[in-house]
This record gives structure tokens, C-alpha cells and sequence, in this order.
């Protein structure tokens, strides 16, 4: 159970709750009581959003708070030494999801099995899904977290894959035939006679941004309401320490540290404020963002993303009622100034044998860097990319021949990594686009064209059009109710053309988006209405052969979207 009074410990960046009632409980100089039993020191090592990333990530992934960072070699070590500074048996380590999907190649060539064997050996004891860890489907995280070779692709590595070391909780993610969760909502860890409980939930819309595929068979539950239910059952089972891992975010305003909770926002936020009291501490994650709050007499933490930070909290706990005395959390860089991990870089070069020489193929060549950097549109981060241009260029050219497709659109999600001037390796090439999402060609008129871009502002995400499309926002326009996509006022009308050709409503136009959109996903539900649709080539693979036949690519202006 939570106790109040959080104060900020500036020099140090040190998140900090401890109980304002040990003032009033203390003893008087007059009085005299038998000490009680000292409390259990209990550490928690969270991290959030790994992505598979074994290897160091490279480029403006590959540092945080000006370091470099990251890598499974590193990870391994930093979490080794940060228990050692505690008993070990009362260190326990835990993720916010995400642990696997959208990965590099050396992970995702694989099945993911390898950045699960990673963190098994790492230590890792629980952690929650995230929306990716859904990518390839229910059936599939069951295998991830129970074993088995791959029911296609066999057993790659040439043994059977054992499973994963620690355990998933899932407690918001309901089988729809009988309303059970898919995993453990929860799950219950001992330290020193007192009780541990975490629970595990990824974000409620997980279905609305990965494949329908991915989530077939599953409902998502409210996140406060489906914590709050099995708090209350944990504590009927004696736990009264309980954590929340939550594959669920926030943001800080500004150039916050890792260790700030500045001006803070976001739907974590709510949830933490409709949680029952007796939860004391959510670890978060998803929006791959740094922070160190207290919400709601929680402590409310993230460590980033791509194992460039741990978060390491404290807690002290009564051993006689079970309560939280103290608890303070600090973000701490994986920096790579430490010893590798021996049995991690056994394990990278074991892959990268298998894998073989493909990775290093060299597919292309850039000019100047491809960044997922959005420029800012009328003071948010709505407008394009150069990384997201040039695959949304890609698509238009693996369809406009075959399917007489005159436009593409590509969404920011499915943007992985930035491309740095120079030669483009395969491997380079697959961190952009690892979702193996195939291209699909359908047709809209000229009105749903117009829905689909004033979507854009009713879900907040851009989607990046291909050199064919130009068109015009109005800052003052209004945005769309979700009900009603085509209500609003964003998008200037005549403004847009194709070839240089105002789109008019009655018209039919081909357009290329990825399967994942097509389906209506990232909210894009007038996508979905598309018809005469084809499927065509992977994702990945219209990008190779767009820097193959295009190379050197030179990095393409941001003029396609103007501001009136």
C-alpha cells in the first residue's frame, strides 16, 4: 500500500515517496519501545520497449543524456552489478513490454527467440505484454513464452527453441470465447517473508495499431479498471506491495532529463489517477520516453527504450503489515564502458553465424541521412520525414506500373530507424521496415481521399505521401470527430492534387498503402472501405529495390504537405 510525501532530490535526480508517518509513530523521550523488525530492502530493475536490440542500436538510437548506450553485452552487466548493490535474492528484475517486435534483423530473422533467450539469461523474472508482442498473433506469443519450434520456419537455430526464462503477465488481454486472460494477470514473488505482486497489462487500443491478425480472438480491457480488479485480489491473497508493469506512457514537456517528470502528459497519466491507492508503483513504458514521476501517490517510472536505460527502484517494506515505508527510483544509462557480458556476446555471435552473410549485403546507397525526424507542422510533430518520403516513393514505384497506382501513403509507425549517408546493408535496410507488411493497391475517390487526410488530425499520426501528392493544411481548421472522419476542416479544399492534378470528390483513384493500413489500422478507418484491392510485394522488399534501381537516394525535400 502507497504512503504519502514525494519530494525531488535535485542534485542527485532521484525520485523519492517515503513515509511521513514514521514522525508520528516515533517514540517520545519519555517513552520506551521495543524496536521492531527491520524492513525488507526489496529491488526492482525495470526496462521497457527492448525491441530486440542485441547489438548496440546505432545513430541517435544508440545514445541517451549524450552517452552512448545500449546492447544486450552492456545491459547484462549494468543489471548484474545494480543487484549486487542489494542482496541478490531481493533484487527482482521486470519489463513494461515490447521486449520483442520491431526488431533488427539478427533478432526478428529469428523469431525474436533470441532476444528472449538474451533476457532470460539477463535475469529477467517478469514482464508485461506490449502491443508488439502481439505482431505475429496469440498462437505465436504462446510459443514465445512456452517453447517449440516455429510452426513454419522449424527450429532455425538448429535446436528446439526452449521458451522464455521468465514470465509474461497479460491481465487485460481477454480470450473473447471465454472471457480468461491469455497469460497471468499476475503474479506473486517472496522476498524475505514479505509479498511482491505485479501485474501485467498492455495499452487497451493494442488492437487498433497492430494487424487484426495479431489480435484475432482477444478483447482488451480499460487498464485502471482490469489493475484495480486484481489489486483487490491480491490483496485478499495478503500482497500489499504491488506493482502495476504497464505497456503504457507519457511525455515530458521540453528537454527534460531522464530522471524529470516536466510539465507531464499523456494517458498514463489518467490511469494512474483512477488506480486504487494500494498500488504503489507502475512501471511504463511504450512511448519510449525517459521519466521519473510521482502520479497519484505513485511512483510512475520508464526507462526509454532499446536497453539504453534502467530503472532501479527501492523499496522498503514493513515485514509485519507488508505496507510501503519508502520507495525511490533513479534512471540509470547502460553505458558501454563496462565489461561485456561473456554469455551475451557468445550468444550475438552464435546468430550472426547462422544468419550468414546476408545482413552485410550491400542494397543501396544514400547520399545524405534518412531520418524519421518529423519536421513541425503549425507546432506539433504532424509533418513529414525524409525516411518516410522516401519509402512512401518506394511504394508508389512497386505499384504504379503493375497496379496503376498514382499515389502512396506510408504511416510513421512503420518507420523503424534512420539510414545514415552512405552504402545501405540489407540488415540496414530491414531495421527501417521489419514488419513484412505487403503492399496492398485499392481504390478511393476523391471525397474518401479527403476523409483519409483529415483522419490524420482525429488520430494524431501523419501519414507521409508519396512525390506525387501535394496538398494544404489550415491550422485553424477543425478536426474531425472519430465518428465522423469527413467533418473536418483541416484539409484546404481543391488543395489537393496528384501529378499536379486537383482530386475531385467523384473521381476513383489507385492508391498504395501497406496491409497494416489497408486494414484500418492506426485508426486510418476509412482505409478500410477501399475496394478492388491487390496484394503485391513485401514492404521491405519494394524499399531494396527502390535503392537498388535509385541509389545514390539523395534526401527528398519536405514540401509536400504546405500550411496555409
Amino acid at each position: 500500500m502507497s504512503v504519502s510525501g514525494m519530494r525531488r532530490r535535485a542534485a542527485i535526480g532521484l525520485a523519492v515517496i517515503s513515509a511521513a508517518a514514521f514522525s508520528a509513530i516515533a517514540a517520545t523521550p519519555t517513552q520506551a519501545h521495543r524496536p521492531g523488525p527491520k524492513p525488507v530492502d526489496v529491488k526492482l530493475l525495470a526496462l521497457n520497449d527492448f525491441h530486440g536490440n542485441l547489438e548496440p542500436p546505432s545513430g541517435s538510437s544508440g545514445t541517451i543524456a549524450g552517452q552512448p548506450a545500449g546492447g544486450a553485452e552492456y545491459l547484462a552487466t549494468h543489471l548484474r552489478e545494480l543487484s549486487q548493490e542489494a542482496r541478490k535474492k531481493n533484487t527482482i528484475t521486470v519489463a513494461a513490454g515490447d521486449l520483442i517486435g520491431a526488431s533488427p534483423l539478427l533478432s526478428a530473422a529469428f523469431h525474436d527467440e533470441p532476444t528472449i533467450e538474451a533476457l532470460s539469461m539477463a535475469g529477467l523474472d517478469y514482464a508485461s505484454v506490449g502491443n508488439h508482442e502481439f505482431d505475429e498473433g496469440p498462437a505465436e506469443l504462446l510459443r514465445i513464452q512456452n517453447g517449440g519450434c516455429h510452426p513454419v520456419d522449424g527450429c532455425a537455430a538448429g535446436a528446439r527453441y526452449k521458451g522464455a526464462g521468465f514470465q509474461y503477465l497479460s491481465a487485460n488481454a481477454f480470450k473473447t470465447s471465454n472471457g480468461q486472460p491469455l497469460l497471468p494477470p499476475y503474479a506473486v514473488h517472496k522476498v524475505d517473508g514479505v509479498k511482491v505482486g505485479f501485474i501485467g497489462m498492455t495499452l487497451e487500443g493494442t488492437p487498433d495499431i497492430v494487424s487484426k491478425e495479431g489480435t484475432a480472438g482477444l478483447t482488451f480491457g480499460d487498464e485502471a479498471d482490469t489493475a484495480n480488479r486484481y489489486a483487490r485480489e491480491l490483496r485478499r491473497k495478503g500482497v500489499e506491495t504491488i506493482v502495476v508493469l504497464l505497456h503504457e506512457g507519457g511525455n515530458q514537456a521540453g528537454a527534460g532529463g531522464i530522471n524529470d517528470c516536466v510539465d507531464f502528459s499523456g494517458p498514463v497519466v489518467d490511469i494512474a489517477n483512477r488506480m486504487d491507492p494500494s498500488i504503489d508503483v507502475v512501471v511504463s513504458g511504450h512511448t519510449h520516453q525517459a521519466y521519473n514521476c510521482e502520479i497519484g501517490g505513485k511512483l510512475v517510472t520508464s526507462a526509454s527504450s532499446f536497453g539504453r536505460l534502467v530503472t532501479d527502484i527501492d523499496l522498503k517494506i514493513d515485514r509485519r503489515t507488508g505496507d510501503v515505508l519508502s520507495m525511490r527510483a533513479e534512471n540509470v544509462v547502460v553505458t558501454r564502458d563496462v565489461t561485456k557480458d561473456p554469455k551475451q556476446t557468445a550468444l550475438i555471435d552464435r546468430y550472426k553465424k547462422i544468419l550468414g552473410p546476408v545482413a552485410g549485403q550491400v542494397v543501396g546507397t544514400t547520399s545524405a541521412p534518412l531520418t524519421r525526424a518529423q519536421e513541425t507542422l503549425f507546432g506539433t510533430t504532424l509533418g513529414e520525414s525524409t525516411m518516410g518520403n522516401v519509402i512512401a516513393d518506394a511504394q508508389l514505384a512497386a505499384t504504379d506500373n503493375e497496379q496503376n497506382a498514382v499515389a502512396a501513403f506510408m504511416n510513421p509507425g512503420g518507420v523503424r530507424a534512420d539510414l545514415d549517408a552512405g552504402q545501405v546493408t540489407y540488415e540496414e535496410a530491414f531495421t527501417v521496415q521489419p514488419f513484412a507488411n505487403n503492399l496492398t493497391t485499392l481504390d478511393l475517390t476523391g471525397a474518401q481521399l479527403y476523409c483519409v487526410l483529415e483522419q490524420q488530425f482525429t488520430v494524431g499520426r501523419t501519414l507521409y505521401p508519396s512525390g506525387s501528392v501535394r496538398y494544404t493544411v489550415n491550422p485553424a481548421g477543425t478536426t474531425a470527430p472519430v465518428a465522423d472522419p469527413c467533418a473536418g476542416s483541416r484539409v484546404v479544399p481543391g488543395s489537393l492534387t496528384i501529378g499536379g492534378t486537383a482530386v475531385t470528390a467523384d473521381a476513383t483513384y489507385r492508391i498504395t498503402v501497406n496491409s497494416f493500413l489497408a486494414g484500418g489500422g492506426d485508426g486510418f478507418s476509412v482505409l478500410a472501405q477501399g475496394t478492388n484491392r491487390v496484394t503485391g510485394m513485401i514492404d521491405l522488399d519494394a524499399l531494396i529495390v527502390y535503392l537498388k534501381a535509385s541509389s545514390p537516394i539523395a534526401a527528398p525535400a519536405l514540401d509536400r504537405i504546405a500550411v496555409a
